[in-house]
Formats: C-alpha cells, sequence, structure tokens
C-alpha cells in the first residue's frame, strides 16, 4: 500500500517528493510516464536556446531558501544571478534535488517509470490502474500531471492533414518537415511558438517560418532588473478595475515593475472573480496579460528579432478559416485581422496554442476521474477543481481529502499555477499539510 502517490514527475511533481522529504513526511512513490523524473515536459529539452524566463536569482525551488539555485548555478556553471540558464541546465538542478532526497531517505521516497491511466475508489483507499495492466493501491493520491495536451484549434482536422500536422511540438522534439526548405506554421504567437521556432532553426530547418494568432502579438522582452515596491492595496477584483490599476502604475513605476508588484496578489483577485468576470477577462484582458506577464530572455528576444528582420520569421494576426491535404503538406485559407483572406501552402503546421482544457481532454486519467465521480472541472472548464488546500472537488462540492491536485491542473482555480514561483509555494504548503508539518507553523491554530 502506498501512502502518498504523486502521478507525474515534472516540476510540481519532483518538488513536491523533495519537501515531503525534507519535511520528514509520509512515503511516497512517483510516478513518471514520459520524461527522466525531476525534468517533466519543460525542462526535458536539450536545446541550449531554450532558455528560463526568469533570472537565477528568482528560480530557487525551496520557497525557505530563495538563493539555493543562484548558488547551485553558479557552483554547476559559473551563472550569475541576473543570468537566463538554458531550461536544460535547470532540469538537472531539479533531478539532482530529487536525487539528493532519495538518497537522504531511500525507503520514504521511491521513483517508478509508469502511466497511470486510471483511479478508482476502493472504501478509504484508491485503486491505481496503469496502462501495462498492473494495478496498485495508496491511500493518498496527487495529481502533478502538468499541462494538458493541446486540442486542434478551429478550421483543422487533424485525421485528414495526417503527418502534415503536428499536435505537440515537444512529441520526441520537433523536426522540421521532409522538404528542408518548405515554410512551416505555426499556430500560436506565445513563448511554445517561439520555442519551436527557435528549435526548428537548430534542427536546420532553412524556410520560412510563418506564426499565426488571433492578435499577432509576441511575448515582451525581460528588462534589466529593477526593485519592485509592494502594492500598497490591490485593486477591486474585477478586470475594468485591474487594467485601470495597470495603466495607472504602469505610468508611475513601468509597466514590468507594475505587472510584477500585482503577482502576489493574482490567486486572490482571481478566486475573488464572480464567473461572469472571470469569463470577461479571458476574452478580453488574457492575451495582453500573457504577453506582459510572460516574457521572453533578452537573448531569446534578439535571437527572435533577428530572424524577423532576415525574413526568416513572419508573424500573422488572423485565424485559419479551412485547410487540406496536399502532396507536399497543407493548404490553407487564413482571414487576417483585417478580414482579407490568403492562402498559405507549408510543409507542415504546428499547434502551439498552450495547454488543453480539461473539460474537453480525452486524455485517459483525465476521463477516469471524471467519468468516475472523483473530481469535476472547474467552473471554466480550464482544470479541475480544488478547494484552497488543493484537495480535489467531486460533483457533488465536496472536498476529497485523500486526493490532491497541484501545478497546472489547477489554473481554473487559481489562475497563476504554471510558473516556478507560484508552484513552489504551492508544493510547499501540500507537502507541509501531508507531513502535519503545518501544526508546527501555526496555521491550524
Amino acid at each position: 500500500m502506498i501512502d502518498v502517490a504523486i502521478i507525474g514527475g515534472g516540476f510540481s511533481g519532483t518538488l513536491l517528493a523533495v519537501n515531503l522529504v525534507r519535511h520528514e513526511g509520509p512515503s511516497a512513490l512517483l510516478f513518471e510516464r514520459n520524461h527522466k523524473a525531476g525534468l517533466g515536459l519543460a525542462y526535458s529539452t536539450s536545446s541550449n536556446s531554450h532558455l528560463l524566463n526568469v533570472r537565477a536569482a528568482n528560480m530557487s525551488a525551496l520557497p525557505d531558501d530563495p538563493g539555493h539555485f543562484e548558488r547551485w548555478a553558479q557552483a554547476e556553471c559559473g551563472a550569475e544571478r541576473t543570468s537566463f540558464v538554458p531550461r536544460a541546465t535547470y532540469g538537472r538542478y531539479l533531478n539532482s534535488l530529487l536525487e539528493e532526497a532519495r538518497a537522504q531517505a531511500p525507503h520514504q521516497l521511491t521513483v517508478h517509470a509508469a502511466e497511470v491511466i486510471g483511479i478508482r475508489p476502493e472504501g478509504e483507499h484508491f485503486q491505481l490502474l496503469f496502462a501495462n495492466g498492473e494495478r496498485q493501491q495508496a491511500r493518498r493520491v496527487v495529481l502533478a500531471t502538468g499541462n494538458l495536451p493541446a486540442r486542434a484549434p478551429a478550421g483543422l482536422d487533424p485525421a485528414a492533414l495526417g503527418d502534415a500536422y503536428c499536435n505537440d511540438p515537444w512529441e520526441g522534439e520537433l523536426m522540421p518537415p521532409a522538404g528542408p526548405d518548405s515554410p512551416v506554421l505555426l499556430i500560436g504567437t506565445g513563448l511554445t511558438a517561439i520555442d519551436a521556432a527557435l528549435l526548428l532553426r537548430e534542427a536546420g530547418h532553412g524556410g520560412e517560418i510563418v506564426a499565426l494568432s488571433r492578435r499577432g502579438l509576441i511575448p515582451r522582452v525581460h528588462g534589466a532588473p529593477e526593485p519592485v515596491p509592494p502594492l500598497p492595496e490591490a485593486p477591486a477584483a474585477d478586470t475594468l478595475s485591474i487594467l485601470r490599476h495597470l495603466r495607472a502604475q504602469a505610468k508611475k513605476i513601468g509597466w514590468r515593475a507594475a505587472v510584477d508588484q500585482l503577482r502576489p496578489h493574482t490567486q486572490d483577485l482571481w478566486r475573488r472573480m464572480p464567473l461572469a468576470e472571470k469569463q470577461r477577462f479571458l476574452r478580453h484582458a488574457r492575451v495582453w496579460w500573457d504577453v506582459h506577464r510572460h516574457r521572453m530572455a533578452p537573448e531569446v528576444a534578439g535571437q527572435v528579432k533577428h530572424m524577423v528582420a532576415a525574413g526568416d520569421l513572419r508573424v500573422i494576426a488572423g485565424r485559419i478559416l479551412s485547410a487540406e491535404r496536399t502532396e507536399t503538406g497543407a493548404r490553407l485559407e487564413i482571414q487576417r485581422k483585417d478580414a482579407s483572406t490568403q492562402t498559405l501552402k507549408v510543409g507542415r503546421i504546428v499547434n502551439c496554442t498552450g495547454p488543453g482544457d480539461v473539460a474537453r481532454s480525452a486524455q485517459p486519467l483525465i476521463r477516469s476521474l471524471l467519468d468516475g465521480g472523483l473530481a469535476r472541472p472547474d467552473e471554466l472548464g480550464m482544470g479541475l477543481e480544488t478547494d484552497h488546500l488543493g484537495r480535489v472537488i467531486a460533483p457533488d462540492g465536496a472536498p476529497n481529502s485523500s486526493l490532491f491536485a497541484v501545478g497546472p491542473l489547477t489554473r481554473g482555480s487559481f489562475w497563476e499555477t504554471t510558473a516556478v514561483p507560484d508552484i513552489r509555494r504551492q508544493v510547499w504548503s501540500l507537502a507541509r499539510m501531508l507531513s502535519n508539518a503545518h501544526w508546527v507553523g501555526g496555521e491550524g491554530l
């Protein structure tokens, strides 16, 4: 019988396992299906062009030791505290934390390569169902599966497009189309699209790369490090008040500091928003928040600028009307933002639109949770609904005291749960609760 089963060995699951050992908590078994535990999708890249989007000084995995990664990176590769190190380097850092925890407590923490495809309640515990047909029992389960696969955008039929369409740019690391000079269409213009463009270039692709999104906005760039004064009072929990606040603060302290100043308050603002207000934010403000909040490292921005200037990368604002398979790839009809239409002929289409929604997910584990009555989507369908402690909410509205979710799966409940600073605090708090260490800190008194 497993005491705590952690499903997912990316940042969220790895750090939870590490903190359980640090808090001398219950024994845990960490399951990871695809990547080496401690890496996950984000840090399993082998490309040195893929840099962290946060400076080394702010990337400690341990909230009680803010300088931990900074010291590690300095000793490992001489990185300065203001540098943006490769994501592969950060992956080695996470893996080193995991290996240290395993060495410290070999009987408390075990890592197992397996895919959990279902969870069933059995009395006071759960039965885990694996892809290979095996089963195992666990008293408590933590879902740390990361981002769900993207859904195909409207106007695309993946089955009809065949290998001209790639729904996951990280499936075996993105490779160029058969024709090395054929154009490639990236659907999306965010950080995933930037990563894909850099990876294509590294792989030797010589054709044009076209990035398409509704507004054609790309992430902004980090500036020089600057002090961020604490925010005396957060704005009201509605879209208009938040936008007005950011505009006013941007005039006083700059837009980067204005966004960073609001960061400690975003989860509370999101949870206080009524459903209609959250929907309004997603419709009208989300894209603007994303491009200012999730920024490129200056080195990456320099590469993107060079590719645009050389004609290697073109950004289009518009949407796909239709797409069909051709002998050399695909032909698409695009409606641009100005309502004009154009035809694009490409060797491959790559979906870079970001994570899919829980409500429409076909992933076996998610379907098992939803169809089996263990969980329900949050009110926006983005993730699993959880309470403030991370306990998964059942369809009847009751939290399950033995089933938890962390990381991107909780984005509908908390919004900001995709970056290291947010997740490290979330898993730290959960590890303390599972270890009964939270009572020492007085939270329950």
